[in-house]
């Protein structure tokens, strides 16, 4: 839809402020913008940059200790200085949001169906039965399916992309004419991600809402928007249309933003460290045959007991000097079989299967040869700030695991051992009397990763090491985790659900489903020439920072709901005609099938035309 010539929201030298006790914080300064109607204007940042704030300031949500100056308006009528009596005639009708976070964004206590009536009672003047009514009128509209049910349900009863979904429809029911999205996508599912960036485009042609969408995802700008706002600092850094500002940029700052972020559709990294190549004869560092991990799950009191398949027949093999990427959506196994290649899952999990360690069979290892074992085996966790002690000093937290394998060694061996290992993650020492809350996410992360290769171990497990962190940082990480590699010849597990990521660090990549392997390959091959359809479409999801490209792309899409972990049936979502009809009876999921040496496809049927 063409955007009007007159602005529907004017933001003019906006400044806000917090006070706190060290001090007072300038988070935005001095930020100016305009949205025109029908116009998507992207503002992205890392974090910290002050753009959530910006829009927070917009919407007369900030905390009570924070401070706004300057200029909004909104169709030309001021809205600084407003009471919350008079901003509420605009705000959740003309002017509304989508949070980042929507189970907490929503009132858990609340049925779906009267979160979504109560903005169009109040704002729009409807009966309860009228604003039902609309309400599922837009669950349908966001394609929300069994609407009847849905009304009824709490939050907590829908998974994350369907929230997402009851968000949107409670956001649009008003038909506002400026929807600020903040950070809408970034806790979905790939595919999830792109089903929510494709509604939000088609309501907005429908309806013709100017929108904002505030996000740190330069593949979602490259899709959705038609100008760009990028932010450092609390200020603005550049601005203009899409397509030029992603081919010319004129700041530094956008210029190292673009050239950090990882591209799906091509494995060089723009002058990085790349892994290098693992050769045939490379020891064999761990290998699993038939991993399977089956949770006991009880429904109700009396209910009989289902099984969870949370990994379902796994084998792997991994050399040294060779990274293996473990990709797939939420509930697809990849963190429980980390766990359990490490023996980490809880006790009375069914778990079975053989795993080794350079030769050595760990499954029933006994509870001495396994601490033994785990000093070649390290993990390194998604939030650094959970996996370190808050109370132990850097310096004590990389130094534990010297203190429980290496006991022998004195305190002033263990700090020589400990700076230099920060030295070479990129710390400097003079942090190491430092607590974890002293320190950037970065710096935590970095502190993970020493501690996991203090004792330079022969396997080292990345579960979503990444995901948590700003681009810039993320890149960082990604050439320290390359350059290890290299230096100490360490086998890694890189598991993530950023399918760009995986391709930049990996040299095979294995593609999970419901606790199956669905296709497994070298790194190039898989991305390049996928063959399954769930790997299809995975990466069709998968945004490209690139307008041009982004825009001209075909999505793979996969017809009906996902499949339950519980239902026996999920593992035939893509062998439909092979389902068994009574599931008491052993079930045999499609098996593996190599098509080319090394590239593995689980079986599956093409769709009937």
């Amino acid at each position: 839809m063409p955007a009007s010539t007159d602005p529907i929201l004017e933001i003019r030298d906006l400044r806000v402020s917090f006070q706190v006790h060290d001090g007072r914080v300038e988070a935005v300064r001095g930020v100016s913008l305009s949205v025109k109607a029908g116009e998507c204007l992207g503002v992205v940042g890392e974090s910290g940059s002050g753009k959530s704030q910006t829009f927070m300031a917009v919407m007369g949500l900030l905390a009570r200790n924070g401070r706004v100056s300057g200029s909004v308006k909104y169709r030309g009528r001021e809205l600084t200085g407003l009471k919350a009596a008079e901003l509420n005639e605009i705000r959740g009708s003309k002017m509304t949001m989508i949070f980042q976070d929507p189970l907490t964004a929503l009132t858990p206590h609340l049925r779906i169906g009267e979160q979504i009536a109560e903005p169009l009672r109040q704002h729009l003047g409807m009966s309860h039965d009228a604003a039902l009514a609309t309400a599922a009128d837009w669950l349908s509209r966001v394609r929300i399916s069994d609407v009847q049910r849905r009304l009824r349900q709490y939050p907590h009863e829908l998974s994350g992309g369907m929230r997402q979904r009851v968000m949107i429809a409670a956001a649009m029911a008003c038909k506002p004419d400026l929807l600020i999205a903040d950070e809408p996508t970034t806790a979905l599912d790939v595919t999830v991600q792109a089903d929510i960036l494709d509604l939000m485009d088609e309501l907005q042609r429908e309806t013709g809402t100017a929108m904002v969408l505030i996000t740190h995802d330069m593949g979602v700008i490259a899709r959705m928007a038609d100008r760009v706002c990028v932010m450092k600092d609390g200020a603005y850094v550049e601005e203009g249309p899409v397509g030029p500002l992603f081919a010319k940029p004129k700041a530094d700052y956008t210029r190292a933003l673009l050239a950090a972020i990882p591209r799906i559709d091509r494995a060089d990294r723009a002058g990085r460290p790349a892994a290098a190549p693992v050769a045939k004869t490379a020891p064999v560092v761990v290998e699993g045959k038939d991993i399977k991990v089956h949770f006991p799950v009880r429904q109700g009191l009396f209910a009989k007991k289902l099984v969870l398949r949370a990994v379902d027949g796994v084998d792997l093999s991994l050399r040294q000097g060779e990274t293996l990427g473990i990709v797939g959506e939420s509930g697809s196994g990849k963190s429980t079989l980390a766990r359990a290649v490490l023996r980490l899952l809880p006790p009375g999990t069914g778990q079975s299967g053989a795993v080794t360690l350079l030769g050595r069979d760990i499954t029933n290892a006994d509870r001495e040869a396994m601490k033994a074992a785990r000093a070649d085996l390290q993990i390194v966790f998604q939030d650094p700030l959970a996996s370190l002690d808050p109370r132990m000093t850097i310096g004590d937290s990389i130094a534990e695991p010297f203190l429980i394998h290496r006991p022998g060694v004195n305190r002033a061996a263990r700090d020589l051992e400990v700076r230099a290992m920060m030295e070479r993650v990129g710390l400097s020492p003079a942090l190491i009397n430092r607590y974890p809350h002293e320190l950037s996410g970065g710096q935590n992360q970095r502190v993970g990763i020493a501690r996991a290769m203090i004792l330079k171990p022969k396997l080292v497990i990345c579960d979503e090491a990444v995901s948590a962190l700003d681009v810039s940082i993320r890149a960082q990480i990604i050439d320290l985790l390359i350059e290890l590699q290299k230096s100490m010849g360490l086998a890694m597990i890189f598991i993530s659900h950023d399918l760009a990521v995986v391709r930049q660090i990996s040299h095979r990549v294995m593609v999970m489903y419901l606790g199956r392997v669905m296709e497994a390959g070298p790194q190039e091959t898989l991305y390049a020439a996928p063959r399954h359809p769930y790997t299809q479409a995975l990466l069709s999801a998968a945004p490209i920072a690139d307008p041009e490209k982004e825009r001209k792309r075909v999505r793979i899409r996969l017809g009906g709901e996902p499949s339950s972990p519980l239902d026996p049936a999920g593992a035939f979502r893509f062998l439909p005609s092979r389902a068994p009809v009574d599931f008491t009876t052993p079930v045999l999921p499609p098996q593996l099938q190599e098509v080319e040496p090394g590239h593995f496809v689980a079986e599956f049927e093409l769709p009937h035309p």
